[in-house]
């Protein structure tokens, strides 16, 4: 048991919650209704799957790194509780799961399996060479979405491809935040990052235009697809989160920038969620 509490801790399970929510989302929203059951459990073994392989694999690859960052010293993988060649097994058993559950949603799934999968494949090496390594995480959670939305139309319209943008930004600007704390760490092992490219001031203020493109994202969808009025209610609520969560961080104090903090944006998600549920109901 301690052995999986420690898988379960190197690929962050609890995190799911950011991405999860936005996948029923937008199997909701596809279906104009609640999807079938069968398909709706096929869609959530595809995203443990995909983010498994994906956290797995992030570990694995930044392990050098990890290493040597002073806040990771008890990662799973850092302390030794998860080996190597235990996390390279881990994200090829994951993968196959992934696959296997878009082999049993739309046909266009598993054919774009691979796609979705480059995103995540990449992002772990994106911070060794460019700045934009915050962007590439931000697409690899769009996805979640937009192929729920595919799983079951099997096409992508305007207002998926928006709701994925919003989902994108959002992620990519408390990535951003997050990157903040590494300033110092990322410089002196030559890793790139939009606070090390523009300082932290302004990886700050960036952060803030993309929460705000995320906010507008999520209302245009609203407007697109006519939901009702308690869906924007969830907007608001998720306006003031990134609000407040704005408000506690500044240039040169990142103590709030803790697990607290980014839970309370997973909750973001899973109200989004509640809203929407409760508008298609109505």
């Amino acid at each position: 048991m301690s052995k999986v509490k420690a898988h379960i801790n190197n690929i962050a399970l609890s995190h799911a919650v950011f991405a999860l929510p936005f996948a029923y989302i937008g199997a909701l929203l596809a279906a104009n209704g609640i999807p079938k059951a069968l398909d709706l459990a096929w869609i959530t073994l595809a995203m443990i799957g995909a983010r498994s392989a994906a956290m797995a694999l992030n570990n694995f690859i930044d392990l050098k790194y990890d290493r040597l960052q002073p806040r990771f010293t008890n990662r799973p993988m850092v302390t030794g509780a998860v080996k190597p060649w235990e996390a390279v097994l881990l994200t090829l058993f994951s993968l196959a799961v992934f696959f296997w559950a878009a082999a049993h949603l739309h046909p266009v799934c598993l054919k774009l399996a691979p796609v979705a999968v480059i995103p995540f494949a990449v992002y772990p090496y994106m911070k060794r060479f460019s700045w934009t390594c915050h962007f590439v995480l931000g697409l690899a959670l769009s996805i979640a979405p937009i192929g729920a939305w595919m799983a079951i139309r099997g096409e992508i319209t305007l207002p998926i491809a928006l709701l994925g943008l919003a989902v994108g930004v959002w992620i990519a600007g408390f990535d951003i935040i997050y990157g903040c704390q590494d300033v110092a760490f990322d410089r002196q092992n030559g890793l790139h990052s939009v606070p090390v490219r523009f300082g932290v001031q302004g990886a700050i203020n960036i952060a803030r235009v993309m929460h705000m493109i995320s906010i507008g994202g999520f209302f245009t969808v609203g407007q697109l697809l006519h939901m009702q009025w308690v869906y924007y209610c969830g907007v608001i609520l998720a306006a003031i989160v990134l609000v407040y969560q704005h408000s506690i961080v500044s240039p040169t104090d990142f103590r709030q920038v803790t697990q607290t903090y980014f839970m309370r944006n997973g909750l973001v998600s899973i109200a989004l969620l509640i809203f929407t549920v409760i508008s298609m109901m109505l």
